[in-house]
């Protein structure tokens, strides 16, 4: 029987979950997905995403595919899949694609939007999808930094320990500040490739320079360092969202 390569367009809930990866000792994506596909195909599957998500980390647009010998066309997969998954999990598409598409190696930008509430209250509501910062920020600073980070760049300054990049450069399509819109800012940062922790530990300084502890020409010389300890905290996991993958 004919393998055939199923591309699969997910968008999750992080909250309760450790992430992408599969894990022995803790419920991921991947883990819940790869299960719900094996009930429907009835062999075992490896689902290939187009980078690994944190624990905590949200997705509206998450590509994946996998290989499989089941007859099962892709609108019935999902269909099928639907009706499996937690209401944290959802299929938003799926098709067929050729045997040689791969999630993870035929990407050619993904986009990343980071989300905080800057205002003094909360909002409940919004605690797992938001980082809550009570002090008003510079917004204008934190609009000049990320303008710095557009064009290729040695990003070892923002990458954290642990990244099995060897490779610290890369090169970001866009980088820009949208809001503040009732008190939210969108921090976008599209990119041909992202390290480890990047962007979180990119907002996490851009928000130094929104408190007035650095200004852009400070953020500049930290890109420039290319040192980790230079740079600001790792903003938390809630706040991150994988908005779109291109390929």
């Amino acid at each position: 029987m004919d393998e055939k390569n199923i591309k699969l367009i997910l968008a999750y809930d992080g909250a309760l979950y450790h992430g992408w990866q599969r894990q022995k000792n803790g419920v991921t994506i991947q883990g819940v997905v790869e299960k719900k596909i094996e009930i429907m195909v009835g062999e075992p599957v490896k689902l290939i995403a187009s980078g690994r998500t944190d624990a905590g980390v949200h997705a509206i647009n998450q590509v994946c595919n996998f290989v499989t010998r089941s007859k099962i066309r892709p609108q019935d997969m999902k269909r099928g899949l639907n009706s499996l998954l937690p209401d944290d999990i959802f299929v938003r598409e799926s098709e067929y694609v050729p045997l040689e598409f791969h999630s993870r190696y035929k990407v050619k930008s993904k986009t990343y939007e980071y989300r905080i509430l800057n205002r003094e209250d909360p909002d409940l509501f919004l605690r797992h999808y938001v980082w809550h910062i009570r002090v008003p920020l510079n917004v204008e600073e934190m609009a000049k930094c990320l303008a710095v980070l557009t064009g290729r760049h040695d990003f070892s300054a923002f990458r954290s320990s642990g990244s099995g990049n060897l490779d610290p450069v890369r090169t970001v399509l866009r980088a820009e500040l949208n809001g503040p819109e009732n008190g939210m800012l969108k921090l976008v940062i599209e990119a041909e490739g992202f390290l480890r922790h990047m962007v979180r530990n990119i907002v996490g300084t851009v928000v130094d320079a929104g408190l007035g502890k650095i200004d852009v020409s400070g953020f500049k010389e930290i890109l420039e360092s290319k040192d980790r300890q230079m740079a600001g905290i790792k903003a938390p996991p809630q706040g991150l969202f994988l908005m779109k993958v291109e390929y």
